[in-house]
Formats: structure tokens, sequence, C-alpha cells
């Protein structure tokens, strides 16, 4: 059983939930350490006094806010924990809203809330239960580590689950980094669509969701470990100039057909007809040319061709 990272409780309303919080995930990544390279021995970080010029423990070590170069203000532990706020003690439910109407980009790290004790069984399922029949998540806020969070409460597999969240002006704005004007055909979406749906699963499990790169470096520790061969890596494919969009989109489906087991056939991207050069500046072949452009349009693509963009 993981340690309590903190402990508190659950306000909604006038009910109250004693709660202990524990991480909800876990980091598998192999670590490393810094070494000397001619004897192999630990480089290590030590906290020296600048003043003293000599290295501290950690019992002389304290928090401190810089006001000037010369002026420190001492903050304890004490202090935080003193501080007035009704979230300092408790994880203070604001509001209830429907789960899509949070952005993800502002949902970061998750933690699960344990009810502490016989006495919290109770409101934690009444809690549990509500959320459940809802369809809907709580907005609450906490202050954890110096200072005041926004948080997401959901329920998982019966668990109340703490998700931190970002404050809306912690989002920078991404309407810089937008592409130059461009048009996408409703063929072009079409076929994205039909890509998608051959990409679409019922649960990120397999072997395509494992972390192949932890694996990769234990296969590397070991083979330096046993004085074997290194793993080579395999030449990486360099990806192609796309020319023609629809193109890539018909062999991107059929190579996701293939790569599940499935029958590639022709897939339901229609093929957007090529531009033709310009006619000779003729007068008699000026008059026939919308007629052969008009032929050549609906023998080439049908129906794809003709549609206009949808209503956005």
């Amino acid at each position: 059983m993981p340690r309590a990272i903190w402990s508190g409780a659950i306000s909604f309303g006038l009910v109250t939930v004693p709660i202990q919080v524990v991480s909800a995930t876990e980091d598998h990544s192999i670590r490393f350490h810094q070494y000397h390279l001619p004897d192999q021995g630990r480089v290590r970080y030590r906290k020296v006094c600048e003043l003293e010029d000599r290295e501290v423990s950690q019992e002389e070590i304290g928090k401190g806010y810089e006001l000037t170069r010369t002026q420190v203000i001492p903050i304890t532990d004490e202090d935080l924990g003193n501080l007035p706020l009704p979230t300092a003690k408790a994880i203070e439910i604001d509001a209830f809203v429907p789960l899509e109407s949070i952005d993800p980009i502002r949902i970061a790290d998750g933690y699960y809330l344990q009810p502490a004790g016989q006495v919290a069984a109770k409101p934690y399922k009444l809690l549990v239960k509500a959320l459940s029949r809802s369809s809907k998540v709580a907005v609450a806020k906490y202050a954890w580590s110096g200072r005041e969070r926004l948080g997401l409460l959901r329920v998982r597999d019966d668990v109340l689950v703490l998700h931190a969240m970002r404050w809306p002006d912690e989002i920078r704005d991404p309407t810089e980094l937008l592409p130059p004007p461009t048009e996408v055909s409703e063929a072009e979406i079409d076929g994205a669509l039909a890509l998608m749906d051959t990409m679409t699963v019922d649960a990120l499990e397999g072997p395509e969701f494992q972390d192949h790169y932890t694996e990769a470096i234990a296969q590397l520790i070991e083979a330096k470990r046993k004085d074997k061969p290194l793993p080579q890596a395999p030449e990486p494919e360099q990806p192609a100039a796309v020319l023609d969009l629809m193109a890539a989109l018909q062999q991107s489906v059929s190579k996701a057909k293939a790569s599940r087991g499935e029958h590639a056939g022709s897939a339901e991207v229609h093929e957007l007809p090529r531009p033709k050069k310009a006619a000779t500046p003729k007068k008699s072949a000026a008059k026939k040319q919308p007629a052969k452009k008009t032929a050549a349009k609906k023998t080439a693509t049908g129906k794809a061709a003709g549609r206009r963009p949808r209503s956005a």
C-alpha cells in the first residue's frame, strides 16, 4: 500500500469526509547516477552555505523569501500550516460540472482519496454514489506544498480520485501557433475519418501501449553487464514528403488494416482529380474546355468532387 502524502477532509456543504491522499500512479523509469569517469566515483550535490563556505546538514536548512539581496524573511513549516485558509486542512468542493466542460490540458497528476477510518465510510460512499449518478465531477480547492490549488474530483472503480488542475491564467493562448490559412476539402476530411475508424480501439491495452524505451534501457544495461553485443537500433524510416494528401490517406488506411490483420482491400477514400495543364489559347479550344472539365470531374470523382463544404 502506498504511503499517505496528505491527510485532511473533503468538505461537501455541511458534510465532512476524513480522507488520506495517496499517489494514483507509479514511475517505472530507470534512474541514472552521475559518476566520475576516471574512477567511477559517485558525483553528488552538496548543500553549502555561501557565507560560511561549508556544507550544512538538513537540520540547519529552512525556507525564506528573499526581500532584497541582504534581507530574507524566514518562513517555517508551522507558518505555512497555520495560514488562514479553509483549504489548508480540507479539500473544499466549490461546484459540480460535466467532465466534458473541462479542457484536458488543465488536468495534471492524479491521487486516490482513501477514507480515514470507519467514521468516514458512509459519507465517503455517499459522495461516490452521488457523483456516479450525476455523471458530473466536482471542482474543489486545496492547499498543498505552499500554494492553493484547483482540483477535480471524480470516481474510478468506486474510489474517489483527485486530479490537480491548473488555474485558467496558467494556460497559454495557442492562437499564435495556428498554421497559415488553408482549405481542406470534404473528401480529405472523409479520408481522415476513414483512417481514424481503422485505428479505433476499445481499450489502451496491448504491446503498442507499453513502455518500450524502458525495456530497451534494461536490455542495454543487461548486455553491458554480461559484456555482450549491444542491441542495435533499427534504421529509422524517413517520412516521405506528402505531395498527394488523398494518396497518403489511402495508403495509411490500407497499412492500418493490414497491421490489425484485416483485409486491406479498397479503402473508402475518394481520390481528388489532378489539376489539368492550361490549354493552348485557341478560340475553339477555349469554348469546348468547360464541357471537357465538367466531364472529367464526373468520371474521375463522381459525387465526391461535387460536394460543398459543410457549414461549421
